[in-house]
């Protein structure tokens, strides 16, 4: 006669059975989780600076992008690398899969804005653009490019980093410090820089005046073709002694300016007037691109002291102050 389990081991064997199936189905079911594609259009979330796989796993259920928050997290540990979570703001293309997103928050695959300077803009001109992208406050941005210790943390000359913000186009991370993003920019005048070196070697010039007299180019006209020519008006104006006169350094120098220069501006004596001293302003009075950069390596040979503008984005230069009074005339009233 064969004697039947009781009821206590066939508990027993029931409970092994569960816990045996458990092990084997749970993997089986938390693969095919982290590996389904899930999200429409774009998959957004944030990671905060200290997170962890719990947070990661609850921001992810609020925004509905993974219902299981501990499979989530769960998941995170076995498939991805807990301690390399990288802070910021993820957006990935959907559908997308947990191991995805495991990777890319791994990997600090934020997601990134593209800012673009125009040449010649100043550094209270560029910080608006960068608060704009969502990069990083303006006033954080002009604390650090205006700081008077600022040249000298990067190992520049000067009292600011004005003129040394290569104007470019660029791409950060949103919500990042303005020290990253002034790292970036002055990394980028570097590398266009360093390999004219030996130009500016042989042109007898500072680092500190090659760059102030790029950007006083650089805000006298826009016509690429002319910046040889301007740089050539000044390079003998500075030979000679004779004050540079140049509007743009009057402007930069004034606490305000409603864009009407008037007799008075010209005659109001700061460290950027030209008109009342003699040789460059104090510093850059923008930040200059490469072409003005070069401009003032290679400016033309010509006998030109004066230029005046057409109206229409050109200059007329002159080599006699003769000369130059009549194109003023010529010009000026053309306009009225």
């Amino acid at each position: 006669m064969i004697s039947r389990p009781s009821l206590p081991h066939r508990i027993a064997w029931l409970l092994v059975t569960l816990v045996l199936a458990a092990l084997v189905l749970l993997p089986l079911r938390l693969a095919q989780y982290v590996h389904q594609p899930r999200g429409e259009g774009r998959v957004r979330f944030q990671v905060a600076r200290g997170d962890g796989p719990r947070q990661l796993a609850e921001s992810l259920a609020v925004d509905d992008l993974a219902s299981w928050p501990r499979g989530t997290a769960l998941g995170m540990r076995l498939w991805g690398e807990p301690g390399a979570m990288k802070a910021g703001n993820y957006d990935l293309p959907a559908p997308t899969r947990l191991v995805d997103v495991y990777r890319a928050v791994a990997l600090g695959q934020v997601h990134q804005v593209t800012v673009t300077f125009p040449e010649g803009l100043t550094a209270k001109e560029m910080a608006p653009l960068l608060e704009q992208a969502g990069v990083t406050a303006a006033d954080g941005f002009l604390a650090v490019a205006l700081d008077p210790q600022a040249a000298a943390r990067w190992g520049l000359p000067g009292s600011t980093l004005e003129g040394f913000l290569f104007p470019d186009t660029y791409r950060f991370a949103e919500g990042v410090g303005p020290d990253t993003v002034v790292a970036a920019m002055v990394a980028r005048f570097r590398g266009v820089t360093e390999p004219l070196a030996g130009e500016l070697a042989r042109r007898e010039l500072g680092l500190l005046e090659w760059v102030t007299l790029a950007s006083v180019v650089e805000k006298e006209t826009g016509a690429e073709e002319e910046k040889p020519l301007i740089a050539g008006v000044f390079t003998n104006r500075l030979r000679r002694r004779m004050r540079l006169e140049s509007d743009p350094t009057v402007i930069y120098g004034l606490a305000f300016f409603d864009g009407n220069l008037r007799r008075r501006d010209l005659d109001t004596d700061t460290p950027y007037n030209t008109y009342t001293r003699r040789g460059l302003p104090a510093g850059p009075i923008a930040n200059p691109g490469r072409s003005s950069l070069v401009a003032v390596l290679r400016p033309a040979k010509v006998p030109y002291l004066y230029f005046v503008s057409r109206n229409d984005g050109t200059h007329e230069f002159s080599a006699t102050y003769e000369d130059h009074l009549a194109a003023v005339d010529r010009y000026q009233r053309r306009r009225r």
